[in-house]
Order: structure tokens, then C-alpha cells, then sequence
């Protein structure tokens, strides 16, 4: 088990949170993560609902082992309450596969859990050196809000009635934003993270990369502009996809966007409504992506592309703070409360838009690249190699830009996320590039 760093300036520099803003940030995502789960049975907590994923119950108590081993232990010196679940709990240890069959935790043992790691994790933050380890915090910080969108994922899979959640009115109308192309000159671009607050090793080093010119879409590709492919017989012509993504699609007979039905609707939750047009289409697989761009005569854009493509500022050199813009009103929809449950209308939030005039880059849907996970030139390991380094090089394909479940912390234009290129769980789409 590797070792906490403990460096004063951790890789990339981070400037630690105060106290007060991390205790207020672990209480905010502990009430957020207890919320989402509240209106779920214990038995639908524990059930395993979907192959591709954890039971929710696990999800709990894993949120807590991590805090657990992360402050108790590695900051604070601490024994573990449950040295036995170490395994248990640890992701790599316990593959989703098998996490229903293992033995863990309920619901309420694991609600316990959370509660009283939460409360030594507290008595260590008092006692620590922030200077050293208030990265460690915002770590834990930003698995927890990303484990309650993955739980999200769970829900969204959950048979009807499991989940209903009450959703906000979604904001905003396309306002004619047209579906046309930016283009991005050539030139230097400085991309990755600098210093300033935590981010993940993969986001790292800053450097400078020559991107030659290139076009992307202004809003990403929406739900009309994929049923003109599925119409006109895109799954069924082999011309469009890879040679993988055909086999792919042969052998489980894909014919529309997960959750699409075959009357031209779409399954959200425990609702099934009518497609919106002008939605971004969701829960397409990478696979699912490449062959639409292909059949337009485009391509999916580099994960570097895209990340020029949503810079900020006028040397466009500075992310977004929030997804939709500055404006608290926008930017507090990340609130459950002021959860709409789905994304909005592209275009419908110009303030969001980066400094290129490309639109809906942060917040809406995750958007696959073109490119194959690995790390930047000068990679270097940072706390644990399990979070990036173990996925390089296996044919994961990268996503950026956040979708309408990640939490602010998560939603910057160097966040990298990744997955297999058949995955269709993640509230992903895409926009194409030339």
C-alpha cells in the first residue's frame, strides 16, 4: 500500500483550503450523498442493478473506507474500524463483478460508518498540518462527489420505481445558437494543470503543445441530430463504424442510444418522455460517436483540441470555474435540490460558452475524444498509482467536459475522465471535430 505524500508543495503546487472551507465542503457532500440515496429501499440499496455496477450500499461504506484509510490512517495515524472490510472496500481489491457476492456492510451499518469516520476524520483535520496534507482532504472531497455521480449512473440503470427523484424545471431554450463549426487557428496552447487547487496526477504536468488549426462543433451533437442517423440506417451500415466498434455493435445488437425506445422516446429515471430535440444526445458509447462523425465526414476531436476548445479568458489559458458560467444562480444547479435530473437545451446557456464561442463544453455531458488515455510527457504518480497510471495504455478512451451530475469540483476543462470504448452508463455524448 503506497504511501501518503507529504510534500509541503505537492505535483502541480496546490494552495490547501482553509479549515472552515473544508469542514463546510465534507458536510455539504456527506448531506448530498445521504440525500440522493434517502428515498431507496434498503433492499434496492443492497441489490446489484446492473452488472457494470456496485450496490448502492457498497458505494456507502466504500465512500467511508476511503475517507477512512485517506485522514484516519494516513494523516492522522489512526487504527481502522473495520480492518477486516479493508479489502472489502478497496476498488481494486473488489472489482464491481464481484462486489454483490462479497460480504459487506447494509445500509444502515454503512450509514453508521460514514457517521463515525466522518467524526474522526473531523478530530484529525483539527490537528493538521494543512500545509502538507490539506490536499489529501480535497482528494476525499472530490471522490465523494465523484462516487454520487457514479451512483447516479446505478439509478438511472435501476428498473422504474426505484429512483424518483424530484427533479427542478430545467433552464433556458436553445435561443437559435446554430449547429455550426468554430475555428481554432493554429498556435501554441498551453493546456494541462498549473498550480492552485487539487487536481488529479493524470491533469499534470502544464506544458505547451503546437496544435495545428482544426474546427469543432459550436454545440455538442443533439438528440435530433442523432435520430437523423439512426433514420437513415447508421446501425446498420457497416461503412460508418471501426472494425471494433462493428463487432461491438453486432454482437449486442445495439440500435439506439442507451435508454432511446423504439417509438422515439427516452427513458429518464422513472419516466419515459418524449425525445427532445434539442438535447444533447446521451449514453452513446464511444463506438456510437466515432461511426456518427465518421457518417458526416468528421471525426471525434483530440482530447487537446477539446480542451483548447474550452479555454477561458482572453489568453484563453484559464479554466471555468463554474460549468455554466460565473453567476451563482447557474452554477448552484450542481445542488440536488436544484437538480434538474438531465441536461439542457444546447445553446441555452451562453454565459457558459468558452472564449472561443464554442458552447455547452462544461456541465451539460461528458464528451468523448479521439483519444486513448495515457499520460502527459513527465507524468509522475500523485498520491496512488491506482487512480490513473493503472489505466494507461488499455484502450480507455477520454472524456472531458462534465455532465449535468458532476459536482463543480470535478467540472474543469483539465479534468480527465475515461472509460471503455463499448460503456454507455455515463451520462456521455459528444460533439464532432474536422
Amino acid at each position: 500500500m503506497q504511501q501518503l505524500h507529504t510534500e509541503t508543495s505537492p505535483l502541480g503546487g496546490v494552495e490547501p483550503l482553509a479549515r472552515p472551507e473544508l469542514e463546510d465542503g465534507l458536510a455539504e457532500a456527506r448531506d448530498r450523498t445521504l440525500r440522493l440515496v434517502d428515498p431507496v429501499s434498503d433492499q434496492d440499496l443492497n441489490r446489484v442493478h446492473d452488472p457494470l455496477m456496485s450496490p448502492l450500499a457498497w458505494d456507502l461504506a466504500h465512500i467511508a473506507a476511503f475517507e477512512e484509510l485517506w485522514l484516519c490512517m494516513r494523516v492522522g495515524g489512526r487504527e481502522p474500524m473495520h480492518p477486516d472490510l479493508l479489502s472489502v472496500y478497496d476498488a481494486f481489491e473488489t472489482p464491481r463483478a464481484v462486489r454483490g457476492e462479497v460480504e459487506h456492510l447494509g445500509p444502515s451499518e454503512a450509514r453508521e460508518y460514514l457517521a463515525r469516520v466522518r467524526e474522526r476524520a473531523l478530530s484529525v483535520l483539527e490537528e493538521a498540518d494543512l500545509a502538507a496534507t490539506g490536499y489529501v482532504f480535497e482528494m476525499v472531497l472530490q471522490h465523494e462527489h465523484q462516487h454520487n455521480e457514479t451512483m447516479l449512473q446505478t439509478l438511472a440503470l435501476a428498473d422504474p420505481g426505484v429512483y424518483s427523484p424530484r427533479r427542478a424545471s430545467s433552464p433556458g431554450t436553445r435561443n437559435g445558437t446554430p449547429s455550426d463549426m468554430v475555428r481554432i487557428d493554429e498556435g501554441p496552447f498551453l493546456c494541462a494543470a498549473g498550480a492552485g487547487r487539487f487536481t488529479y496526477d493524470n491533469e499534470r504536468p502544464r506544458h505547451e503543445v503546437e496544435l495545428p488549426a482544426f474546427e469543432i462543433d459550436r454545440v455538442p451533437v443533439t438528440n435530433a441530430e442523432f435520430m437523423e442517423f439512426v433514420e437513415s440506417g447508421g446501425y446498420r451500415r457497416r461503412l460508418s463504424w471501426s472494425e471494433d466498434g462493428w463487432a461491438w455493435r453486432s454482437a449486442e445488437d445495439i440500435e439506439r442510444p442507451l435508454y432511446w425506445t423504439a417509438d422515439g422516446r427516452v427513458r429518464r429515471f422513472d419516466r419515459i418522455e418524449p425525445l427532445e430535440p434539442d438535447l444533447p444526445v446521451m449514453h452513446v458509447s464511444w463506438y456510437e460517436a466515432d461511426a456518427y462523425a465518421r457518417w458526416r465526414g468528421k471525426r471525434l476531436p483530440t482530447e487537446l483540441e477539446w480542451e483548447k476548445a474550452a479555454a477561458w479568458g482572453p489568453d484563453a489559458d484559464a479554466p471555468r470555474l463554474h460549468p455554466w458560467g460565473d453567476e451563482p444562480a447557474t452554477s448552484d444547479r450542481a445542488n440536488l435540490d436544484q437538480l434538474a435530473f438531465g441536461p439542457v437545451p444546447v445553446g441555452s446557456l451562453p454565459a457558459g460558452a468558452s472564449a472561443y464561442g464554442v458552447h455547452g463544453l462544461l456541465g451539460n455531458a461528458w464528451e468523448w475524444t479521439g483519444s486513448e488515455f495515457r499520460g502527459y510527457e513527465g507524468f509522475e504518480t500523485h498520491p496512488y498509482r491506482e487512480y490513473s497510471e493503472v489505466f494507461f495504455g488499455s484502450g480507455y478512451r477520454v472524456l472531458r467536459g462534465a455532465s449535468w451530475a458532476t459536482r463543480p469540483s470535478v467540472a474543469r476543462n483539465t479534468f480527465r475522465n475515461w472509460d471503455l470504448p463499448q460503456r454507455r452508463q455515463i451520462f456521455s455524448g459528444f460533439r464532432c471535430a474536422a
